[in-house]
């Protein structure tokens, strides 16, 4: 459980340290799903396959790339714990990538 607490400690402290870049990013996504919004539900439906896509191509180039960006490797991973984190980090980032993608291809699939 300490490990645990400990994981989570560590996000808030990243957040709070990048908080320029997390702000910056959701104002890039509230500003696309606002003109997207435009678009209308039937353009955000065909846009929700290309942003499942993305974010799961982020999250596999995620977990592939995370251990040697942070200076550690796939060796380091021994606990069950740090496999939990790396796929969590892997699926956050897949996540704000399919975030991004989704307004993007309602717009570009517009109102038909």
């Amino acid at each position: 459980m300490y490990e645990i607490w400990l994981a989570l400690n560590i996000v808030w402290e990243l957040a709070l340290a990048n908080s320029g870049l997390a702000i910056g990013y959701a104002v890039i996504v509230v500003a696309l799903a606002l003109i997207a919004s435009r678009a209308g539900g039937r353009a955000w439906r065909r846009g929700l396959p290309a942003a499942v896509l993305a974010g799961l191509v982020v999250a596999i180039a995620a977990f592939a790339l995370v251990p040697s960006l942070s200076a550690s490797s796939f060796a380091e991973l021994r606990y069950w714990v740090d496999w939990a984190n790396l796929a969590a980090i892997a699926a956050g980032f897949g996540a704000a990538g399919a975030l991004l993608v989704w307004p993007l291809a309602a717009i570009i699939r517009g109102p038909r």
